[in-house]
């Protein structure tokens, strides 16, 4: 099967609908380009600081995804939002969501960032998601005709345990949408793709937000596009907001697993015991 995708490249602020006005645009140019499937960045239609957060909340499904889902229908393509914040039952804290919507404009998948995150950088940077975020607790592949979508936000990319579920769970296809840090994301960001791409033999799609907003949110871009062999397939050339296309022939997938055989030589056995560690 040969499916045609774009990472779509945004520099979201705090105007929702200029967000979203851009993200139309720039669905409408990947579907001109013949794409099947469209990803979006994480906080696609929001990227500000917390104080803003309970405003831009939205239930699933609500505003922004009947407007997203009427694009899907018309350009008849899945669409995945790469995340919004979704309210949640926990005072004071909401959900970062994924939400993957059908060319029928019917919700397809949703997927709540299971790791948040929280990190200290002296000097570079220092964030708490946790502070606003509360964190998903399931693994999530929507199955689509030909293809299985493994789902994933941002900082997910750094625990590799959660991408082989994804892979074991029939994951052709892993979407990494992302906000990535400016500092991290010079360092960490195109290696991480690329590993989580090489260890599971499976196509990555990472759209990623890029520049700094007017509160001085910095992130990275380089969205990418990699193959099942570590191969970048496309990436994003400039520091704004850009389509990235590619072709993907899914049948790849299975040709590399059978070339190394990492999910059959798998030893849970082994795992699961006890680690030995001895002293000097």
């Amino acid at each position: 099967m040969k499916l045609d995708v774009a990472a779509v490249q945004l520099s979201s602020g705090s105007d929702v609908s200029r967000n979203l006005e851009e993200a139309v645009q720039l669905v409408n140019v990947a579907a001109d380009r013949g794409a099947q499937y469209v990803q979006l960045p994480e906080y696609f239609n929001f990227l500000g600081p917390f104080a803003g957060f309970a405003n831009a909340a939205e239930s699933v499904p609500g505003p922004t995804t009947i407007r997203m889902a009427e694009l899907a229908r018309s350009r008849a393509l899945t669409l995945h939002l790469g995340s919004l914040l979704e309210v949640s039952p926990i005072e004071g804290k909401f959900y970062n969501t994924s939400v993957v919507i059908g060319p029928d404009g019917e919700i397809v998948a949703t997927y709540r960032k299971v790791h948040l995150f929280d990190v200290n950088v002296p000097g570079a940077i220092v964030h708490r998601e946790s502070d606003v975020i509360a964190p998903g607790g399931e693994i999530v592949v929507a199955r689509f005709e030909g293809f299985g979508l493994g789902l994933s936000i941002c900082f997910d990319v750094r625990f590799p345990e959660l991408y082989r579920n994804l892979a074991l769970a029939g994951a052709d296809v892993i979407a990494i949408p992302a906000a990535f840090n400016v500092i991290t994301g010079r360092a960490h960001w195109d290696l991480l793709v690329r590993a989580r791409a090489i260890e599971n033999h499976a196509f990555v799609v990472a759209a990623a937000q890029v520049g700094t907003t007017a509160e001085g949110i910095a992130t990275y871009g380089h969205s990418l596009i990699v193959d099942p062999w570590g191969e970048v397939l496309a990436e994003a050339t400039s520091d704004a907001p850009e389509v990235v296309t590619a072709t993907l022939d899914v049948s790849e997938v299975a040709r590399r697993r059978a070339q190394i055989a990492v999910m059959d030589f798998r030893r849970p056995d082994v795992y699961d015991r006890e680690t030995r560690v001895t002293d000097s």
